[in-house]
This record gives C-alpha cells, sequence and structure tokens, in this order.
C-alpha cells in the first residue's frame, strides 16, 4: 500500500524551508501532494494557478526532483476532504519556530476533531532555512534585495517579474 501524505500551504512563494520539508517528506512517503491552498481568507501575491507552475519549476526544473512521486494541486476545501479524495491519512506540516508550534497544534487539534483517523506530522527545515518565510522574501524582493539564499532560481524571476 501506497503512504500518500499531503503537504497543505500557500506557497507564495516556495521557499528553500518548503523544498526542505519536501525533500525529507520524499524518504518517508511514496507520494506526495503538495496542495496549494486557494482559501480567500488571505491576499495572495501569484493566483493558485501561477504557484503551481512557481512550484513545478522549482521543484522539477531548477531542483530535478522526481515528479512520479509529488503531485501539485491547488484546493480551496478543508484538508481532511483532501486526504479523503487522495486515500491519505497524513498531513504533512513543516515548523519553523516555537512561535509556529501553537498555530500548528491548534490546527492539528482541528483536523483530528474533523477525522481522527488524520495524523498531522511535523518536520523541520534544516537550521539555515528555519528563518526563511514567504512574507520575508517578498519583503525583500520587492525592496530591491538579493533573496537567493531563500528561494530557486526560477521563482527569483517570478518575483522579479512580478514586481517591476
Amino acid at each position: 500500500m501506497n503512504k500518500i501524505a499531503i503537504y497543505p500551504g500557500t506557497f507564495d512563494p516556495i521557499t528553500y524551508g518548503h523544498i526542505d520539508v519536501i525533500k525529507k517528506s520524499l524518504k518517508l512517503f511514496d507520494k506526495l501532494v503538495v496542495a496549494i491552498s486557494d482559501g480567500e481568507n488571505k491576499d495572495y501575491l501569484f493566483s493558485p494557478e501561477e504557484r503551481i507552475h512557481i512550484v513545478k519549476k522549482a521543484l522539477f526544473f531548477d531542483l530535478k526532483l522526481k515528479k512520479n512521486k509529488i503531485e501539485i494541486i491547488s484546493f480551496s476545501s478543508l484538508t481532511t476532504d483532501l486526504c479523503k479524495k487522495y486515500k491519505s491519512n497524513i498531513i504533512l506540516r513543516g515548523l519553523r519556530a516555537v512561535s509556529d508550534f501553537e498555530y500548528e497544534f491548534q490546527l492539528a487539534g482541528m483536523n483530528r476533531k474533523l477525522n481522527n483517523n488524520i495524523e498531522t506530522i511535523f518536520l523541520m527545515s534544516d537550521v539555515e532555512n528555519q528563518i526563511i518565510s514567504s512574507k520575508f522574501v517578498k519583503e525583500i524582493i520587492k525592496l530591491k534585495g538579493d533573496i537567493k539564499k531563500f528561494t530557486t532560481k526560477s521563482t527569483i524571476k517570478f518575483l522579479k517579474n512580478k514586481y517591476e
């Protein structure tokens, strides 16, 4: 039986922190569904279609990860419904700092209440990438700073095009 994990997030844009979590998950699961949130409660820089394209370019073109183990989708449903659709009982979440933990703990608890068969697994990115957030990456590029330590070459091009 294939072990499938769902990795939900905004990925607006994808960073090396996200990528660390993705790479680590590929060692643990047979398939990873990178689920790009299309929720309306956030102000996104990129549309869901753009974020799917950016993530695909970053993972498959820049990093040459195996396409057969990763599926990239957008979604606007409950993550627990997405788990049901993909026959997964695992939600994967990345933790950067202690400050993330309280929110993630509450979210995991709510998902568990919605479906008690679902487990949330937390993975941490490598130490050098734990400080990276999409919010800071966008702010740095907007102010014409150098972000090559934070995300892939193709993602940087998409960001520069958005702000120029």
